[in-house]
């Protein structure tokens, strides 16, 4: 028997705890009674959602427990430690044998776009599914995402989860970050997102309160092991290995500029044709377009040295932007040059002596006063552009959960990966 069990919205932004956690806890459980578990996984939905905590992750338990079984395991559990005090917190548990494509792609769209709880709830009674839900149930929606989700995506990351001490949670994490950083250089590219070099910061470790010491992401089961037992820390109280969509893109669909909704998020060509623009804050602001329709790009402060590249942007670049839409505005996750602007016009020089020359009114060219040279109009010369034709993205700071590194590789261009 293949039972699939689904668990969403047990924490809270402020008082913690982690879903993840949970799902953890069920697995040791079951075990516990005798019945196998195949996997865990770690399924990261629409981060466009407005009550997501963090990185909307909702999380699924394969196993061959009964589903009766699953069903009492699951919602014990989850009724004693889910945040419920927070009203904000509204878990949903969804405990299912029989999937079909109906139930996968639920699970697509609650990655790239959003669903009503009655949408779940249609689906999980016309199919018997056993399902539990406190608060008004919003968990119920990624409940049953993370249980499609094995039959919706086909890419898929690892992140392995260390667990910090009960009595160690809510107070500052121990973590020895050379020690990180050196685990984190050996495992590189298998493992990813580790750390940031160029910020000196320890990506793995989180700021959020909650039961999670640290999480080491990768393509290889075995690599993010590896990082893991090279740091040096305070006593792991627990420890996991997630299946998860991270790091894949999956939350992308292809876009044209004429079809954007907010919510969510695109891969789109288009030229540039507004001029990068720093504004109050350190965003960096662009636009693209086809002629007809435009589109306004953001790179934001957090994504730090990101926006250089962005500002070394001109108009008339071919590009390939990918981000989230929000307000009519594309946040930008990464892009790529098609095909850059390689000259620039200049007043023309007098082939004579050398000077620039000066308009001689206008419509009327260009004209040297010393030697009596004209020219029609402006020259045309080279322009130096520390841009290369290929992939940039933010760093691993800056990062969404489910957003593709470039460092994975499938990209269709060469690629300028951020360590």
């Amino acid at each position: 028997m293949h039972t699939v069990i689904g668990i969403d919205d047990t924490d809270s932004r402020e008082r913690g705890m982690c879903t993840t956690y949970a799902a953890r806890l069920v697995a040791r459980r079951l075990r516990e009674r005798g019945h196998r578990v195949d996997d865990l996984r770690l399924v990261r939905l629409n981060p466009a959602v407005e009550h997501k905590t963090r990185g909307n992750a909702a999380l699924a338990i394969h196993t061959n427990a009964p589903v009766e079984t699953a069903y009492t395991v699951t919602t014990a559990l989850v009724d004693a430690i889910a945040e419920t005090d927070d009203d904000r917190t509204n878990p949903g548990v969804v405990v299912a044998a029989d999937l079909d494509d109906e139930v996968a792609d639920f699970s697509q769209e609650a990655v790239t776009g959003f669903h009503d709880i009655s949408d779940a709830e249609r689906i999980i009674e016309g199919r018997g599914y056993r399902s539990e839900a406190w608060g008004i149930g919003r968990g119920t929606i990624g409940a049953l995402a993370a249980v499609g989700a094995h039959e919706a995506f086909h890419d898929w990351t690892y992140e392995y989860i260390a667990y910090r001490e009960p009595d160690r949670r809510g107070t500052p994490r121990d973590v020895d970050v050379d020690s990180l950083f050196a685990a984190a250089d050996e495992a590189y590219p298998d493992a990813w997102d580790t750390v940031d070099r160029t910020a000196g910061a320890p990506v793995a470790v989180p700021n959020a309160p909650g039961p999670i010491l640290y999480g080491i992401r990768g393509d290889d089961p075995v690599a993010v092991a590896r990082v893991a037992a090279g740091v040096e820390s305070e006593p792991v109280h627990d420890r996991a290995l997630f299946v998860t969509n991270q790091g894949t893109d999956v939350h992308v669909q292809p876009g044209d500029l004429d079809a954007i909704e907010d919510g969510r998020a695109y891969r789109l060509s288009a030229d540039v044709v507004a001029a990068p623009e720093t504004r109050p804050g350190g965003h960096v602001f662009f636009t693209v377009g086809d002629g007809e329709h435009r589109l306004e790009c953001v790179a934001f402060e957090p994504t730090k040295r990101f926006r250089d590249r962005v500002r070394d942007l001109r108009v008339g670049d071919r590009v390939t932007v990918v981000g989230e839409v929000g307000e009519g505005t594309l946040k930008l996750e990464k892009f790529a040059v098609r095909d850059l602007v390689e000259t620039t016009r200049v007043t023309p020089t007098c082939p004579v002596c050398g000077t620039s020359m000066e308009s001689a009114g206008a419509g009327q060219g260009y004209r040297c006063r010393d030697c009596g040279t004209s020219a029609p109009g402006k020259a045309e010369a080279p322009l130096d552009r520390a841009l290369e034709v290929g992939w940039y993205e933010v760093p691993p700071v800056a990062r969404r959960h489910v957003a593709k590194p470039l460092v994975r590789g499938g990209f269709d261009a060469p690629t300028h990966p951020e360590r």
